[in-house]
């Protein structure tokens, strides 16, 4: 059996099809979302959508109250370790209108719901790719193996070729590359959900805070 994996591993073959697959992927992609690809397995181990939904329902409390004791102009005050609702939170702060900060929550939501997009397509692009040069590779390999057929010593190592290439590309589309793809899209449609919260929830906060002054012009023109 370990004679049989050993056999499995070709460190020319293997780093061919990945510098192939690469090349693919960068082609169709770009370099921007390629990076942002492989940033992005990192998330795979440390994201945690639900735990960041809830510290920042919590987070929420807190802001809800500064607001209604303080203003909005305080809202900022209140620290949290998240990136986004750091940012949603000062912006709230410092909206003039609410309709200000509606638009800053829209684009910034578009805006990572995009990025997130790109970073999935580059995986399912790896994926796509991998079995496409599997079968590239062994199509070489049974060429090279036609053409020496009258040397058998030569049929052996064109047959590995065919064989390794197709078994690469569909371990690294079926075990690595789609399995991250889905799990990615999974990370991010969690989060941009508990952030679509959070800027409905601080929308709503912003409307009922400046309401009052709305009445009060109101009474003041009449």
């Amino acid at each position: 059996m370990i004679a049989i994996i050993s056999h499995l591993f070709d460190p020319l073959t293997l780093a061919a099809m990945l510098v192939g697959i690469a090349a693919v992927a960068l082609f169709q992609n770009g370099v921007s979302a390629m990076g942002g690809a492989m940033a992005a397995l990192r998330l795979l181990l440390t994201a945690d959508p639900a735990r960041d939904r809830d510290a920042a329902r919590a987070a929420m409390l807190k802001i809800d109250q500064v607001a209604q004791l303080r203003g909005l102009s305080c809202t900022d005050r209140v620290k949290t370790a998240n990136i986004f609702l750091t940012e949603a939170a000062r912006k709230l702060a410092n909206s003039e209108r609410t309709d200000m900060f509606e638009l800053w929550a829209a684009q910034s939501l578009a805006d990572r719901a995009q990025r997130h997009g790109a970073v999935h397509k580059a995986w399912l692009s790896i994926a796509d790719a991998a079995p496409a040069l599997g079968m590239a590779g062994t199509i070489i390999g049974l060429v090279g193996m036609f053409a020496a057929m009258d040397d058998p010593a030569k049929l052996g190592p064109s047959m590995a070729l065919a064989l390794l290439t197709t078994f690469y590309g569909v371990v690294i589309a079926n075990i690595i590359a789609a399995p991250v793809a889905a799990r990615l899209a999974d990370l991010s449609e969690r989060e941009l959900a508990w952030q679509r919260e959070v800027a409905d929830r601080m929308l709503a906060i912003a409307r009922r805070e400046n309401a009052p002054l709305r009445r009060a012009a109101i009474r003041e023109v009449a």
